[in-house]
C-alpha cells in the first residue's frame, strides 16, 4: 500500500497532463500548485459537501438497517433466520456493477416494475438530483447491509443469555435493551462496522457513476471519486487527480483517528 500512495502523493506535486505522459513536455515540479487551484474551485467544495452529506445518510441508514435485522435474527426460528441470512449474503456478494444494473432496471422509466407498482407512470428517478441521489442510497445500503448485519449479530450471540434475560425481567423494552445493554457490549464491533462504513461510503464510485451515467446530468451527482477520475482521465489531468485522491485520504485518516480517540475517552471515562 505504501508504494501506490507515494505515487499518489508525488503526482499531486508534479504537473503531469497528457502531455508529459505521451513525452511531449517535460514533468516540472508545482509544489502545491495543484492543491491550490484545487482549493480555489468552487465545485470541488461543491462536490465535498455532497459526498460528506451523502456519506453520512448511507453509514447511517446501513448501520441502523444492519442493526435492526441482526436483532431480528436473534428472534426468529432457524428456518428464517437461514433464509434472511442467506437473502443478505446474496446481496453481499453481488459485485457492484451488477447490482447497480439490475436497480436501474426495476427503476426504470418504461420498463421497471417499481413505477407502475408505485402508478408514477414514466417518472425518471436518475433526472433529479436528490431522487437520483435516493436511489444510489438504496442500493449502496442494499449492498452493505449485510456485513454490519452478520458482524453484530455474531456479537449478539456472544452476549450472555442471563443479561438479557435480567433485562426482560426487570421490564425494559426491546429498545431500552438494545440502547442500555447490548450497544455498549458491543461497541467494539459497532466501531468496526462505522469505520469501515465510512471508508467504503465515501468512496463510493461505481454505484454512482453507473447509476447516475457518470455524475448525472450536468455533475448534479458528482462525488468525490467520480470527481477525481473525471478530473485525472476524462480531462487527462492526472496531478489534479492525485490531489483529490490524497485530500480523500486525508480527510478518512482524520475521521477514523477522532473517532477512535473519542472513543477510547468515552472508554477510559466508564
Amino acid at each position: 500500500m505504501v508504494y501506490p500512495v507515494y505515487q499518489l502523493g508525488l503526482i499531486s506535486f508534479l504537473e503531469y497532463t497528457q502531455a508529459q505522459v505521451s513525452g511531449g513536455e517535460p514533468t516540472t515540479f508545482q509544489g502545491f500548485g495543484n492543491y491550490a487551484e484545487l482549493f480555489g474551485d468552487g465545485e470541488f467544495w461543491r462536490v465535498l459537501l455532497a459526498t460528506v452529506v451523502f456519506a453520512a445518510a448511507c453509514v447511517v441508514s446501513t448501520l441502523a438497517v444492519g442493526c435492526a435485522l441482526a436483532v431480528l435474527l436473534t428472534r426468529v426460528r432457524a428456518l428464517p433466520r437461514l433464509a434472511l441470512m442467506m437473502a443478505a449474503l446474496g446481496a453481499w456478494a453481488t459485485p457492484a456493477v451488477t447490482g447497480s444494473t439490475v436497480w436501474l432496471l426495476l427503476f426504470d422509466p418504461d420498463f421497471g416494475p417499481v413505477n407502475r407498482m408505485l402508478g408514477l407512470g414514466d417518472h425518471s428517478w436518475t433526472y433529479g438530483r436528490f431522487s437520483a441521489f435516493a436511489l444510489v442510497l438504496l442500493e449502496v445500503v442494499w449492498c452493505s447491509f449485510p456485513f454490519v448485519m452478520v458482524t453484530v449479530y455474531a456479537g449478539i450471540r456472544a452476549v450472555p443469555a442471563e443479561v438479557l434475560e435480567a433485562a426482560a425481567l426487570d421490564g425494559a423494552s426491546q429498545w431500552r435493551i438494545w440502547r442500555s445493554v447490548l450497544a455498549p457490549m458491543l461497541r467494539p464491533i459497532l466501531v468496526v462496522v462505522t469505520i469501515q462504513s465510512v471508508i467504503w461510503d465515501f468512496k463510493v464510485f461505481t454505484q454512482i457513476y453507473v447509476m447516475t451515467n457518470g455524475g448525472g446530468i450536468a455533475g448534479q451527482n458528482l462525488v468525490l471519486n467520480v470527481y477525481a477520475y473525471q478530473k485525472a482521465f476524462a480531462s487527462s489531468q492526472y496531478s489534479l487527480g492525485s490531489a483529490i485522491g490524497v485530500v480523500m485520504l486525508l480527510i478518512l485518516l482524520a475521521v477514523t483517528l477522532v473517532y477512535l480517540r473519542l472513543l477510547r475517552r468515552q472508554g477510559e471515562e466508564l
